[in-house]
């Protein structure tokens, strides 16, 4: 569902309510509906920090202050046992921004603009992706090709940037993680091997890549599971001497990389710092005390 549509199925509904009224949202400065053109006020332009419906709160600062602490739905209401209007129309947005982060895929554009290689798991389309969870950790042959004829043999460290389950995520913060990480650890004096793109790619992927390049420790920047918080979040792994077969366990993670959680560029400098750990250390996953 594209934002366009979106809009017109907010704007049927509001018509066919004619709903006068809606709740206080702090901060908000959008106008009232038009009478004549229905004009909508955008449905996702707030935090949900900072929308509150509750009427007639007994503690309203305390209930706000709690707000603060967290992106879940509370402060929301009810027009009976439904919710209302408003917040079951934010809830189908965000369910949509959710649902278009996994569906499609990020953008030949971007792939050619940062220079990334560009190679596939053995998975065809986002159907098979979400089915066969095992044909995603495995690159197809078309790409170890690409990937023995283009990249560095036995790096350092490989980073590598695959969409996984938020394409949003990748387009949004791969390119400025990477960046700060390669910074990060060219001024540790730490090699990094050629970058490049896993299209339906899982996270046991990256051992399967660590075999092919011979990589002492691989990186993996990937999309995580989208929610009704965010659909950009991203997640960095990380394995020391990688092998098909490893246990989760010794996989290191940097999650939550948006914009509402660890900005970019801060996740990237504070990775390259465990990165340098893990090399000089030799370990990864729960071997390795941060």
């Amino acid at each position: 569902m594209n934002e366009s549509n979106l809009k017109s199925i907010i704007e049927q509904v509001i018509r066919e309510l004619n709903v006068a009224d809606k709740p206080s949202v702090a901060n908000e400065t959008a106008s009232p509906l038009n009478e004549t053109t229905c004009d909508v006020p955008e449905i996702t332009a707030y935090e949900m920090e900072n929308y509150f419906a509750v009427p007639s709160a007994e503690n309203k600062d305390a209930y706000l202050n709690y707000k603060k602490n967290t992106p879940a739905r509370v402060g929301i209401w009810r027009a009976g046992p439904r919710y209302t209007t408003q917040t079951m129309l934010r809830f189908r947005a965000d369910h949509a921004v959710a649902q278009d982060a996994v569906f499609t895929d990020v953008s030949d554009e971007i792939i050619e603009k940062y220079g990334w290689l560009k190679l596939q798991t053995e998975v065809n389309d986002k159907d098979e992706y979400l089915t066969r969870p095992d044909l995603g950790r495995i690159i197809n042959a078309k790409s170890i090709a690409l990937l023995k004829a283009n990249a560095k043999a036995s790096p350092k460290v490989q980073i590598y940037i695959s969409d996984g389950l938020s394409s949003t995520a990748i387009e949004t913060n791969a390119y400025d993680t990477y960046k700060t990480m390669e910074q990060g650890l060219k001024s540790h004096g730490i090699e990094v091997g050629t970058p490049f793109f896993v299209k339906y790619g899982r996270v046991p992927a990256m051992d399967h890549i660590s075999e092919l390049l011979n990589a002492e420790v691989t990186v993996v920047l990937i999309g995580e599971r989208p929610g009704l918080a965010t659909g950009e979040s991203m997640s960095c792994y990380m394995i020391y001497k990688g092998k098909v077969g490893n246990p989760e366990s010794l996989r290191t993670v940097v999650s939550n990389i948006h914009k509402n959680g660890t900005p970019a560029v801060e996740a990237g400098a504070h990775i390259a710092d465990i990165i340098k750990r893990i090399l000089t250390e030799q370990k990864s996953g729960v071997d390795l005390k941060l």
